[in-house]
């Protein structure tokens, strides 16, 4: 039996679900107990049906009002995982779970964050303002967008020419490399 629950929130594709998944289905004591998506046509949903891993598919009014707060208590998450989840948590589960969401921001905050700052949006402005690296940071959640204490960072450097999508494959490695990593350490820090 698990001693660690994972909740994992997404809204798209789910390649960062796919690596936290792959990464724990060899630890006993650790469990990707659900998927939260926000939208049915996510690709998230078909790596929940392949993986066996039931699915809560939520709408906007009643997520704000109750944080389908029920529902998610049932699975007794050590750990809520926002991998690519695009809407804001609400109060209340903040308040339920403190410190026990995180999330992943493709860019160094507190730069490069905020409502409307993701995907290609974030790594655009990174490369309009000339940057010379960027990278990924794992945070906890607190009910500003992109704000809450942060846990962790890695970089990467810039090319010259660096485009929004040659960008976005260089963030990506970093996520799947290290967003797993750091729940593993997260969960084990934690018992």
């Amino acid at each position: 039996m698990p001693e660690n629950n994972i909740i994992i929130f997404a809204s798209g594709a789910g390649s960062n679900a796919q690596q936290i998944i792959n990464y724990f289905k060899k630890d006993k004591k650790i469990n990707v107990a659900l998927i939260v998506c926000n939208n049915p046509k996510a690709g998230v949903l078909q790596i929940a049906a392949n993986e066996q891993i039931p699915v809560l598919l939520i709408q906007k009014d009643r997520f704000n009002e109750t944080g389908y707060l029920p529902e998610i208590k049932k699975y007794n998450p050590n750990l809520v995982v926002l991998a690519g989840f695009l809407w804001k948590i609400p109060k209340i589960l903040i308040r339920h779970f403190p410190e026990k969401i995180i999330n992943i921001h493709p860019a160094l905050l507190p730069d490069y964050g905020g409502k409307g700052m993701y995907g290609n949006a974030v790594h655009t402005a990174v490369i309009n303002a000339k940057e010379k690296e960027s990278g990924i940071t794992i945070h906890f959640v607190d009910d500003i967008y992109d704000h809450g204490k942060i846990i962790f960072q890695a970089k990467c450097n810039l090319d010259e020419n660096e485009t929004a999508e040659s960008l976005a494959h260089k963030i990506h490695k970093l996520e799947h490399q290290y967003y797993p990593i750091t729940i593993d350490k997260l969960l084990h820090g934690s018992k």
